[in-house]
C-alpha cells in the first residue's frame, strides 16, 4: 500500500501532504491546495469565478446568505449555489452551511482536469481525491484527542471530509460538540451534514444518536463526534493514533 497522505486539520505550519502545495487567497476565502504549484493560477481563477457568482446571486437573494433553514431549488441560481441548496435541504440547514465544502470541491474538480489527485482544505473542510488513503489530523479544541489522533479515509473518486464545532472556530453551531466530522460523497453534503450533526450534540450522551442519524442519510459514508474525552465513530472513517 502506498504511504498515506497526511493533512493537518488545524494549523498550516509544517503541512506534510506528501507533495507540493500552495495557498489561494481571495478576501475571506483561504484555500490550502496540495497539487502542482503551476496550477495556482487555475485555482485562483476558479475561486474568483465562484465568488463572483455567489456574490451576484446573494445581492439578488439576501435570504440565501442569512437563512438557517433549507431553501427551495432555484433554476436561476449558478451551479455552486444550486449545489449548496441541494446539499442543505436533506440536512435541514441553511445553504451557507455548505459553502466551504462546495467551493473546495468545485476548485478541486477544476484542478483534476490537469492532475490525477488533489487535496483542498478550506477552513478545516476538505475535498479529497487521492489514489492513496488520506490521514486528516483531529483538532477538537481542548479535547485530549487534538493532535493525538487522525482519521484515515479512502478518497479515490473524490469525497468530502468536513467538520463543525460548537466550541472552536467560527462555525455556527447550536450544539456543544468539540468536533462533528462527516465523510460524504460530496464536500457540500459533508459540510451541511457536519453542521446538522453538530447541532444535535450538546453532551457526550448525544453521540450515539448523532452517529445513528448520520448513518441513515444517503450519501454519508462516515461520521465521527468528539465531546471532551468521549469519541464515537461510524462508517468508513478509521481512527489512527499519531
Amino acid at each position: 500500500m502506498k504511504t498515506p497522505l497526511f493533512v493537518p486539520r488545524a494549523y498550516r505550519s509544517g503541512l506534510g501532504a506528501g507533495g507540493r502545495s500552495f495557498r489561494v487567497l481571495c478576501r475571506d476565502t483561504d484555500l490550502w491546495v496540495s497539487a502542482d504549484p503551476d496550477l495556482e493560477p487555475v485555482a485562483l481563477g476558479k475561486v474568483l469565478e465562484l465568488r463572483g457568482q455567489l456574490e451576484d446571486y446573494i445581492s439578488r437573494n439576501r435570504g440565501f446568505l442569512t437563512s438557517l433553514s433549507p431553501l427551495p431549488d432555484d433554476d436561476s441560481a449558478p451551479p455552486v449555489a444550486r449545489e449548496m441548496l441541494a446539499a442543505s435541504r436533506p440536512a435541514g440547514v441553511g445553504p451557507m452551511a455548505a459553502v466551504a465544502g462546495a467551493i473546495a470541491e468545485a476548485v478541486g474538480r477544476e484542478l483534476l482536469k490537469h492532475v490525477p489527485e488533489v487535496l483542498i482544505e478550506n477552513g478545516g473542510d476538505l475535498f479529497l481525491d487521492s489514489e492513496r488513503p488520506v490521514l486528516a489530523e483531529v483538532f477538537a479544541g481542548s479535547s485530549a484527542f487534538s493532535g493525538k489522533l487522525a482519521y484515515e479515509v479512502q478518497a479515490g473518486g473524490g469525497c468530502g471530509l468536513c467538520t463543525s464545532s460548537g466550541t472552536v472556530g467560527h462555525s455556527l453551531s447550536f450544539g456543544k460538540a468539540d468536533a462533528a466530522t462527516v465523510l460524504a460523497v460530496t464536500a457540500a453534503a459533508a459540510d451541511a451534514f457536519a453542521t446538522a450533526v453538530g447541532n444535535m450534540v450538546r453532551t457526550r450522551e448525544d453521540i450515539p444518536a448523532a452517529l445513528e442519524y448520520a448513518g441513515r442519510q444517503p450519501g454519508i459514508k462516515g461520521c465521527a463526534v468528539i465531546v471532551g474525552d468521549a469519541i464515537g465513530v461510524r462508517g468508513e472513517i478509521k481512527v489512527v493514533k499519531l
